[in-house]
């Protein structure tokens, strides 16, 4: 069993990282942890440090608890629903770990959702964590 997580950190992330090892440890299973940011000009140097140490602090987190894992980085110029979908695909991912939180309609429509879009997108199961 693969299993990948759209990761920020924070609270969610770590109710995430617990639901992947709940999920993973009975069947020997693999976590991917990514974090997606848009690159160019629209991504700082302290954003990438923060996402790196954070990408960090997961997988030493999962190794810790037995659980196989791999982190990834990912700076290509897609939305990050989009990166996680093409990513779970390209990885033949069996299931998708993503966090959700509330916003009125409009900011969905401001903003965009990147849980809707994995929900509706990906290729395999997703389970959402509020």
């Amino acid at each position: 069993m693969k299993l990948l997580i759209g990761y920020k950190g924070g609270k969610m992330g770590q109710d995430l990282l617990d639901l992947a090892i709940h999920r993973a440890q009975p069947y020997s299973g693999e976590v991917i942890v990514i974090t997606s940011l848009p690159g160019s000009e629209k991504t700082t140097g302290e954003e990438i440090a923060k996402a790196e140490k954070t990408l960090a602090k997961a997988g030493k987190y999962l190794a810790e608890k037995g659980i196989k894992n791999q982190t990834h980085f990912l700076v290509r110029g897609n939305p990050p629903g989009e990166d996680i979908v093409n990513f779970a695909l390209e990885n033949n991912v069996d299931e998708i770990l993503i966090g959700v939180k509330s916003r009125s309609k409009v900011g969905k429509l401001i903003f965009g959702s990147t849980a809707q879009f994995v929900i509706l997108k990906a290729h395999c199961p997703v389970t959402s964590v509020k």
